[in-house]
């Protein structure tokens, strides 16, 4: 008698239904909202994750000036960027970093939770970022994100 062998699912990515969600980050921890965010992008919440291959997952991230941070990270958590010149080390303040730039915190957190390649690029481009709750985005119907507790 013969086993049957299983196929394995392989998604091809003319398969794949498009889908926007709405991610509004008001009163979210900075750490928490990136996972989420990053998780969504990726495609972790469908039947059909399958690593490097992208999804058809868009994501609008709507509030991002209002996400929080714990303890006394608003002072001392400390974002670096250098020239690459010697000496060209830049350091900032989240303070500093927010008041500037709203979005900023929360897509370098972001970016750090995506992969280090092409596809990670690929997928930073997949996540839109507004700093208050109106976005360009409406044509496309985003779903708003449910969390799971």
């Amino acid at each position: 008698m013969k086993k049957k062998q299983l196929k394995s699912f392989y998604p091809k990515q003319n398969d794949l239904k498009e889908s926007w969600v709405l991610y509004d980050a008001t009163n979210k921890v900075l750490g928490a909202a990136a996972t989420d965010i990053a998780s969504m992008v990726l495609g972790k919440n469908k039947a059909t994750y399958t690593p490097g291959v992208f999804n058809q997952q868009y994501v609008v991230v709507v509030n991002a000036s209002k996400i929080i941070v714990t303890g006394k990270k608003k002072d001392q958590k400390k974002y670096y960027s250098h020239s690459g010149y010697p000496g060209g080390l830049k350091e900032t303040t989240y303070g500093a970093l927010i008041e500037k730039k709203p979005t900023e915190p929360l897509r370098k957190a972001v970016n750090g939770m995506l992969p280090k390649n092409s596809y990670g690029r690929l997928l930073q481009t997949k996540v839109f970022y507004y700093e208050d709750e109106n976005h360009r985005q409406q044509a496309q119907n985003p779903i708003p994100f449910m969390e799971s507790k």
